[in-house]
């Protein structure tokens, strides 16, 4: 699959609110309100990802060296399993590395196990729990990840 990576841009955001809204349950996924605050952020970086001629999924994050925070990462379900979220994560730390970051964190759903094993697959591993996290009911585990230095060239 012929995957293009790319950044975000103002038009993309009805189709990224859409995105969040299928990936994540209601109550978890953004708001628009919110997508638009995160995305606003002096240090956001968005990175979407176009597969078969269209927006397949797109990851969220800051970066505020030396710490960045991965907001969220959305891939459609047709498009899982593909290496999206993959090529996703890995733009991004890039990315972080070349602004200074030196350790990524994250939250993700205690029990989402697919989402656990892809971040533990990446190097995250589980710092803590936060508890009630999300919808007040659903714990969160706090996962982290050192960066390498960005190679020079």
């Amino acid at each position: 699959m012929n995957v293009t990576l790319r950044s975000y841009r103002p038009e993309d955001f009805e189709t990224l609110y859409a995105i969040d809204q299928t990936c994540y349950p209601r109550g978890i996924a953004y708001s628009k309100r919110s997508l638009r605050w995160f995305l606003a952020l002096p240090a956001a970086d968005c990175i979407v990802a176009e597969a078969e001629g269209r927006v397949a999924g797109f990851i969220l994050c800051e970066a505020e060296r030396p710490y960045g925070h991965i907001i969220t990462i959305d891939v459609l379900e047709a498009f899982r399993r593909s290496g999206i979220g993959s090529a996703l994560l890995r733009e991004a730390e890039r990315r972080m590395a070349e602004r200074g970051v030196q350790a990524v964190e994250l939250e993700t759903a205690q029990d989402n196990d697919a989402a656990i094993a892809f971040w533990q697959k990446h190097g995250y591993r589980t710092r803590g729990v936060y508890k009630r996290y999300y919808l007040g009911r659903i714990d969160a585990l706090a996962m982290a990840k050192l960066l390498a230095a960005p190679k020079e060239t």
